[in-house]
């Protein structure tokens, strides 16, 4: 019963997110791209800041 349970889950987000679905791809590449200019954001602000062990 469990796995007709599971299975039955599995089935709902393989129907609801298709792989081939555009829209899905599209927020995909849009979220890549804003953890991407997040990540280089917090680079520059630790550009010439002291890291090391000593730091802490």
């Amino acid at each position: 019963m469990r796995a007709l349970v599971i299975a039955a889950i599995a089935n709902a987000f393989v129907r609801a997110f298709p792989t081939t679905s555009l829209r899905a791809d599209l927020l995909r590449q849009i979220a890549l791209l804003c953890g991407a200019v997040v990540f280089v954001w917090l680079l520059s602000l630790t550009a010439g800041l002291d890291l090391s062990a000593g730091f802490f």
